[in-house]
């Protein structure tokens, strides 16, 4: 664990962040796998995120991609909900029912999501209904188990035709921090907070987002995240259904 962990985080910074994203269900997952505190879990995956996402913000802005008038939306419910989520005592049992429904979701999104070629124009009231319940539902899910939900919002962006794909880049990566911030706030009145294990992991996906954040911002196509990591989210969602059985 001492290094493998590290290596794994940093892989994952390199190729989430390629993309506008911070890791947060791929950090999850591996801290799943690992075994680790299920109080942990979720106040590591919103710091890495903060880490990743800090990093891809500053790249894909500052290449003109950022549009404050299509991420603050999706905020307006979803910091209230992040905040409220980090805030509840959660039974571990209920913790991982709500991980792994969000896992297999993410699952969806790689696998079927991603191929979607399809185009919803989204206009007046169906609009904003749209953005703040899915702020909301994000910033809940970010709060409760720590994934912040740029996964599922950068695809949404671009099928309901609100943003380009490196606009919806842009938002994914300030969305995501906003939201780790206000997850990581809320969850720190538990104490959940191990220096001494998040270091390490914090300088691994900070070399990672660097590489990642930068090549992507200005190099690489924003179409989508690679398929590898699916593995892994497969791997985690036995381990939290034998966890569950057990």
């Amino acid at each position: 664990m001492d290094l493998l962990l590290p290596i794994l985080f940093l892989f994952v910074a390199f190729i989430y962040s390629s993309v506008g994203l911070g890791g947060g269900s791929a950090y999850t997952a591996l801290l799943a796998i690992f075994g680790a505190s299920y109080q942990m879990i979720p106040t590591t995956s919103l710091t890495m995120n903060l880490i990743v996402t800090f990093v891809g913000m500053v790249h894909f802005w500052k290449n003109g991609h950022g549009r404050l008038n299509l991420i603050l939306p999706f905020l307006v419910t979803s910091i209230p909900m992040a905040y409220f989520a980090g805030s509840i005592a959660m039974p571990e049992l209920i913790f991982k029912l709500i991980l792994l429904a969000t896992l297999i979701l993410v699952l969806v999104r790689i696998y079927l999501i991603n191929d979607l070629k399809i185009g919803i124009q989204l206009t007046g009231i169906k609009k904003w209904i749209f953005i703040f319940s899915l702020g909301g539902i994000l910033g809940f899910i970010a709060g409760a188990v720590g994934i912040g939900g740029g996964i599922y919002l950068v695809p949404l962006i671009i099928m309901f035709g609100l943003g380009t794909e490196k606009e919806a880049a842009a938002a994914g990566s300030m969305f995501i921090w906003v939201i780790s911030l206000v997850g990581v706030i809320s969850r720190a009145q538990f104490g959940n907070f191990d220096l001494q294990f998040i270091l390490p992991l914090a300088v691994a996906v900070l070399m990672g987002g660097l590489g990642g954040s930068y090549l992507g911002a200005v190099k690489f196509e924003a179409k989508t995240i690679q398929k590898v990591m699916g593995s892994v989210i497969i791997i985690a969602i036995l381990s939290l259904i034998k966890g569950i059985i057990q």
